[in-house]
């Protein structure tokens, strides 16, 4: 199996849903929409897609319905680009599962985060992944300790970094010293930026990818933003940064998810609501983001 990096801009993508009495929470999956998303962030200059991330509510999904979202994105994208299939799991088994689903389908990498649900320690976590790598599909590690209670720290992934076909790590603990931390003690791995409002400064300090939520929004956009400081440009990146650091501060908060659907719906594209446990934003929610989506608009 290829070792493929599985950097640049890599867009998690929002899920599109249409009302559906017969669907889960009265919501079904539209995937002629989301194919239609997927295609159009390519277009746009993205590198590849995301399925199944928790932005695309992975965990509000039946089996069929995860499995159906990541074939989508894989035949929409084609060889346009790269796509890199969530393959979180509870446990090993059924992170194993999900990984072996996503190398049928034909997905070019897989993301994984440890085991969800349960504070997992060091040896159980590079158990998790050893058995996701085993599948042979590029692996991208997600640490994000906010949500799974779980710190991949640089020690720890020096450790998983040993793994056969891990090839990168997704960084959201929004510590920027981290990514020189992991490229010293792992520096064949491929740093990737987890959250766009820390996306210029990673990218300062040796970040060469970017799994991002705002690019949903705002793709092309992000993609200059992206090369720019990759290229060192940092006058330009700067300035464009300034201009969109607002509307990217919401994918480092809970309503990350309503908060980019909402911008979709503002720039003209479809983002459309969300199934439970994830509600509405709330009128002060809405009227901040607003000001931060006209202000990004404005660049």
């Amino acid at each position: 199996m290829t070792q493929e990096r599985l950097d640049g801009v890599i867009v998690a993508t929002a899920l599109p849903y249409a009302e559906d009495p017969t669907a889960p929470a009265g919501l079904r999956v539209d995937l002629d929409r989301y194919a239609d998303h997927c295609g159009w962030l390519i277009e746009n200059g993205c590198r590849g897609v995301g399925p199944n991330g928790s932005l695309g509510e992975y965990s509000s999904l039946t089996d069929d319905e995860r499995r159906a979202v990541a074939r989508t994105a894989i035949e929409a994208v084609g060889d346009r680009g790269i796509v890199v299939v969530g393959v979180h799991g509870v446990g090993s088994h059924q992170a194993r599962h999900w990984a072996e689903v996503a190398a049928e389908d034909g997905a070019d990498g897989v993301l994984c985060l440890p085991p969800t649900l349960y504070r997992a320690n060091p040896s159980e976590v590079i158990k998790h992944f050893e058995q996701v790598a085993s599948v042979g599909l590029p692996v991208m590690v997600y640490n994000n300790p906010f949500d799974t209670k779980v710190d991949l720290t640089p020690e720890v992934i020096a450790e998983i970094a040993t793994i056969d076909n891990v090839v990168a790590v997704k960084e959201f603990s929004g510590d920027v010293r981290r990514v020189t931390e992991i490229r010293d003690v792992a520096p064949n791995l491929a740093v990737v930026a987890g959250a766009d409002d820390v996306l210029v400064e990673s990218v300062l300090m040796g970040a060469t990818g970017w799994f991002a939520g705002f690019p949903n929004v705002f793709p092309a956009e992000s993609a200059r933003l992206f090369s720019l400081a990759l290229e060192g440009k940092l006058a330009d990146a700067r300035t464009l940064y300034e201009t969109m650091i607002g509307a990217f501060r919401w994918d480092s908060r809970t309503e990350f998810v309503q908060a980019i659907k909402y911008g979709m719906d503002y720039v003209g594209r479809y983002g459309g609501p969300c199934r439970p446990p994830r509600g509405p934003l709330s009128a002060e929610q809405l009227t901040a983001l607003e000001a931060d989506m006209r202000r990004a608009v404005g660049a």
